[in-house]
């Protein structure tokens, strides 16, 4: 994945609050046990913690102004993303969101943008607060999709992706197809609390699979808004294969087997890793959001 090196990042769509400290409150989800199972519950889920029931549904205090803003400080071009993985986040965001933008113009409705959080540790959110264990997830309460890129290396390490530039963007652009979803009304079809192969949870799960490679089709293709060009200027067969990677690596089957021996799918909330797989090419192959329908 190549983007253009003389085009601007916009840096205002990422929070950078790494290395900031959430004053008061306590971390609702940890390490150890209750990490684990907050991972394999949340990985990738789109809810917040309060949605997981991890929360102690007090409100959560904002996080204090991080002395870094890296983001802000070190990522201006796409130059700047082709060699810096932070700043290649912002500029996949950038990215999808152009590309939601226009799509939601072109069907005569309204795309409202929404942030991404960069954070270390743990944060606090409008859903509660999570630390990195719930792994990458979007926030209905606040509308911002919160990530700690130290996932990444889990999502290669722990659960044996191919890993590569375009794993990183599967997972951005399946965030926000949550918050498409959101603005659609059908992210809430998750809150019936019903688990298993056939379950809401599921088809929105793999609808956001399918989102994501709709963006996918498009990203070469997806202008910038200020400058007219493409940000994205190359994706290669190898980048969609380390996305098609990344998204077996999270299918329920695929943790399950890992962690409890086991595969449950009265359990599921993703889809499995071949169900996974299926929704991210068949968004990719069609470019046509009509095309996933998960819930028919």
């Amino acid at each position: 994945m190549q983007f253009d090196d003389d085009a601007d990042l916009d840096t205002s769509e990422v929070q950078d609050v790494r290395g900031s400290r959430i004053p008061g409150g306590k971390a609702t989800v940890g390490g150890g046990l209750a990490g684990l199972i907050a991972l394999i519950l949340g990985l990738l889920l789109g809810v917040g913690p309060d949605q997981l029931g991890l929360s102690d549904g007090s409100d959560s205090p904002a996080p204090t102004s991080s002395s870094l803003a890296q983001v802000q400080q070190s990522c201006h071009t796409g130059r700047d993303a082709n060699t810096k993985e932070d700043c290649r986040i912002v500029a996949v965001v950038n990215s999808v969101q152009d590309f939601w933008s226009q799509e939601f113009r072109d069907r005569g409705g309204r795309y409202t943008p929404a942030q991404t959080v960069l954070f270390s540790g743990r944060v606090g959110t409008a859903c509660g607060t999570a630390t990195s264990a719930v792994g990458p997830f979007y926030c209905p309460g606040d509308r911002k999709v919160y990530l700690d890129l130290g996932f990444f290396s889990d999502l290669r390490d722990k659960f044996g992706a191919s890993g590569g530039s375009f794993a990183q963007a599967y997972v951005v652009a399946h965030e926000y197809a949550h918050r498409v979803q959101d603005l659609m009304g059908t992210l809430g079809r998750t809150r019936d609390g019903q688990t298993g192969s056939n379950s809401n949870a599921v088809r929105v799960e793999l609808q956001a699979d399918c989102y994501a490679g709709v963006w996918a089709h498009h990203a070469t293709t997806t202008k910038d808004e200020s400058t007219g060009k493409p940000l994205i200027t190359n994706l290669t067969t190898a980048d969609i294969q380390d996305g098609l990677s990344a998204a077996a690596a999270v299918g329920d089957d695929r943790i399950q087997e890992r962690y409890q021996g086991r595969v449950t799918p009265e359990t599921w909330t993703h889809g499995s890793a071949r169900q996974r797989q299926q929704w991210f090419y068949e968004g990719y192959r069609t470019g046509d959001m009509a095309r996933c329908d998960t819930f028919r």
